[in-house]
């Protein structure tokens, strides 16, 4: 049986190539503030690939997505193991674009912050009168760029997006851009609507996109998961104050509360977290994952 080791590690996931694809494992790993906490969180990995899994079926009218499967029978023997069944899948290769594609529907976290000081976010300015958790007349796209563990992302604007693909892809810069703009609004208005019916708002998130063998634009990584969005609970919505989520807010907040922990969680804190993930989980695809 061949063996395979990680060819690159995230903060939370690893990739392993099969030659001609890719596996994409997603770990019990949890980070916050571009750090890797001390703890894991048992079977959040399976809760990220299965999210996942659900939104890149449920939007593929809209844009290809990377996935081929879920199903570790479709991968090499190495991975018929327990530690891969359910947060693995096997997908395409693509070359992935140095964009952080990021869209927002309510005005919260940074976001919020920034509106207060100057009336904008990001650089685009917003209606006078917002609240806290407000949603905005439109969702915006605010795109950043990739960071390396341990950096922090730079917001950026869409000519500076445009100029950063130029930079790795010579006269597709605006394409690209214009595309990944685009595929992110549209994405993001789709499954906010979707979620609404389920109970959940989705506050914002963040995409990431690269390319196929043809040069198509591709939606890859994770989708639409507690990792990569603030999902809030319509029932009790009332903007002007935070909110209370189904995502990793609830552990940057006790990292904001407790400065001195080290990025050490109490086993109370990942209880709560895995709990809201799950349910995150149940209301949005109707179905039940085991803690």
């Amino acid at each position: 049986m061949q063996e395979y080791r990680p060819v690159k590690e995230g903060k939370v996931r690893e990739i392993y190539d099969t030659g001609e694809n890719l596996i994409m494992v997603a770990t019990d790993r949890i980070s916050a503030f571009d750090v890797i906490l001390k703890n894991k969180v048992s079977k959040k990995g399976t809760v990220l690939t299965q999210m996942s899994r659900f939104w890149f079926d449920y939007t593929k009218d809209v844009v290809k997505n990377h996935m081929i499967s879920t199903d570790t029978a479709d991968m090499p023997e190495f991975f018929r193991k327990p530690e891969f069944t359910g947060n693995s899948m096997l997908c395409r290769k693509l070359t992935m674009l140095p964009i952080e594609c990021i869209v927002r529907g309510y005005i919260t976290g940074s976001g919020w912050k920034s509106y207060k000081e100057n009336g904008t976010v990001c650089g685009i300015k917003l209606p006078e009168g917002l609240k806290e958790c407000d949603k905005i007349p439109e969702p915006i796209y605010t795109p950043s760029t990739k960071a390396e563990i341990g950096d922090h992302d730079e917001n950026i604007d869409f000519d500076r997006s445009v100029e950063v693909l130029e930079r790795d892809f010579p006269g597709h810069g605006l394409e690209y851009a214009t595309k990944i703009r685009d595929y992110t609004i549209a994405l993001y208005k789709k499954c906010a609507d979707y979620a609404l019916t389920k109970g959940i708002i989705i506050a914002d998130t963040k995409f990431e996109f690269g390319l196929d063998e043809n040069g198509e634009v591709v939606i890859g990584d994770e989708m639409l998961t507690p990792d990569s969005s603030r999902f809030w609970p319509v029932e009790g919505y009332e903007a002007g104050h935070d909110q209370p989520s189904f995502d990793k807010q609830f552990v940057r907040n006790y990292l904001k509360a407790n400065p001195d922990c080290d990025y050490n969680l109490p086993q109370d804190v990942i209880d709560k977290t895995i709990d809201k993930y799950l349910e995150a989980y149940r209301l949005l695809t109707g179905k039940e994952l085991e803690a």
